[in-house]
């Protein structure tokens, strides 16, 4: 008769590592990686850390700091040595905005988070550095950086969000070819403007679209007053 295993006292387990802030987002961007932004909650982590979830907020107060600091570690991989890049102060924008939307192109799920997340760790800091540095070197007055910054990351992600989410799947592929499909076919008695301009509408790759935004947003930083009232 084959002996049955014997239970391990609680005292004879290995310790468990302690739980720690930079531990429990380190969990956090590994599920993510690996089953996507909507698996990372609460419980899943919990799971992953085996604790429960009550543990987790003494140190991440809810979902929304948590999917915010998930972010705010990623950017840490945004590459903000434009300067190697050459060229002036505008490419070297473009080329840092460039880096910002890969990284969320990766992740639809946090493209779409990151347009109401708050990330205010260490990473996020450095690429406003970054990008004001930059803004500064053009000659754009320090109130009008201090807004223009965060319009240019505003398009930045809500651009990544919007084409991350053409992730090839049918109900994706269904939802771009009934917009192409309806402005093709627009009433030119009814929405003139829509059928006179309707392949230009749908012109030009996403990369191509917000090379030009972030173009079109820079001139405007640069020449644009703030409003005072």
């Amino acid at each position: 008769m084959t002996a049955r295993p014997q239970p391990i006292s609680r005292r004879e387990r290995p310790a468990k590592p302690a739980l720690t802030r930079a531990g429990i987002i380190s969990s956090a961007v590994r599920v993510m990686r690996a089953e996507g932004l909507e698996r990372v909650t609460m419980r899943r982590l919990a799971k992953e850390l085996d604790t429960g979830p009550a543990s987790l907020y003494v140190y991440v107060a809810n979902t929304a700091e948590l999917h915010a600091a998930i972010l705010d570690e990623l950017l840490g991989e945004v590459d903000l040595q434009s300067d190697t890049a050459g060229g002036d102060w505008r490419e070297r924008i473009e080329a840092v905005l460039a880096s910002y939307s890969r990284l969320l192109y990766q992740y639809p799920s946090l493209a779409r988070a990151a347009l109401v997340a708050r990330p205010s760790g260490p990473n996020y800091l450095n690429l406003l550095e970054a990008l004001l540095a930059l803004l500064s070197l053009g000659g754009v007055p320090d109130d009008q950086a201090a807004w223009g910054v965060d319009v240019l990351l505003q398009v930045a992600t809500a651009s990544a969000a919007e084409h991350a989410g053409r992730d090839g799947s049918p109900d994706s592929e269904e939802e771009w070819n009934a917009v192409a499909v309806a402005v093709e076919n627009a009433s030119a008695a009814a929405t003139p403007h829509v059928a006179a301009l309707g392949s230009e509408l749908l012109s030009g790759t996403p990369q191509m679209r917000q090379t030009w935004g972030i173009r079109m947003l820079l001139n405007g930083i640069l020449h644009t007053p703030r409003v005072t009232s």
